[in-house]
């Protein structure tokens, strides 16, 4: 049982399951440095730079103690001094990721997303929702893991907090109630999220069987070609030949879809003037 109360993870695949105190105190410099014992050189950042690099490179179940301490080069009863285990090291590698530097809108999206409603010097929220979208999906490839653990009760950081400040700023031109702009960042990230996970899948997939996504689909489509010839199955065997083409964007379709619903809702607000 953690000091908290609360039963810390085994495995470590839920954010705030382990010493939710002790996470809280190494996130925001309660107490990085024991007092003695550990060797020179071994510091906190390094020991979460080392678990975020194993897990980009091979995942979060190659994450341990006793992993960690060979990348470092040091005892493993050095990093507890540190760090209580890994549930609590879990919480450190989430922060860190999401503390990353946001990359730039590209010019395209800029264009595409036009002038904010809400008056000169406004932020131009269509902007930030597209930014917000691109940067977290490129997060979630860069950091696949990220969608194999539980972030049901986050354990927030200043690296969190601040990117929640900066979303929150890139929004509040929409003129929404709080709850709702919460809500919005919460559709934006479920969207991003299905998105990457099915592509991870997908990729997962190829590792696991050996086999490609062509060569996969090639094997049953013989007896596809049969089930549409039934007659059982109208509206699927209408389909254009490139309905589950690669080349077609998921993505881009799907975010210029939600940013034009959330278009319609600020403007239907401002036109009945219950803007936040």
């Amino acid at each position: 049982m953690a000091n908290d109360g609360t039963t810390a993870a085994t495995d470590g695949t839920a954010t705030g399951s382990g010493d939710t105190a002790r996470s809280l105190e190494l996130l925001w410099g309660g107490g990085e440095r024991p007092s003695r014992g550990p060797k020179p050189g071994l510091t906190l950042d390094r020991i979460v730079t080392a678990a975020v690099a194993v897990a980009d490179a091979e995942g979060l179940s190659a994450v341990s103690m006793r992993r960690l301490s060979t990348e470092l080069g040091t005892g493993t009863m050095s990093l507890y001094r540190y760090v209580p285990g890994k549930a609590e090291l879990l919480d450190l590698m989430l922060d860190r990721v999401l503390g990353e530097p946001l990359p730039a809108p590209p010019e395209e999206a800029a264009e595409a997303a036009g002038t904010d409603t809400a008056g000169p010097g406004a932020p131009d929220w269509r902007a930030a929702v597209d930014t917000m979208a691109r940067s977290y999906l490129d997060n979630l490839r860069r950091h696949p893991w990220l969608l194999k653990i539980n972030q049901a009760r986050t354990v927030l950081g200043p690296s969190a907090l601040r990117g929640l400040e900066l979303a929150l700023g890139g929004l509040r031109g929409m003129g929404l109630r709080d709850p709702e702009l919460i809500g919005v960042i919460i559709t934006v990230n479920s969207f991003v999220e299905g998105l990457a996970r099915t592509q991870a899948d997908a990729a997962e997939a190829v590792r696991q069987t050996g086999l490609s996504d062509e060569e996969f689909w090639d094997r049953q489509r013989p007896y596809l070609e049969r089930a549409m010839l039934s007659g059982a199955y109208p509206m699927m065997a209408t389909m254009a030949e490139d309905t589950f083409s690669a080349d077609f964007d998921h993505f881009e379709f799907g975010l210029r879809r939600l940013i034009a619903g959330f278009e319609a809702l600020v403007r239907e607000r401002a036109e009945a003037g219950t803007t936040a």
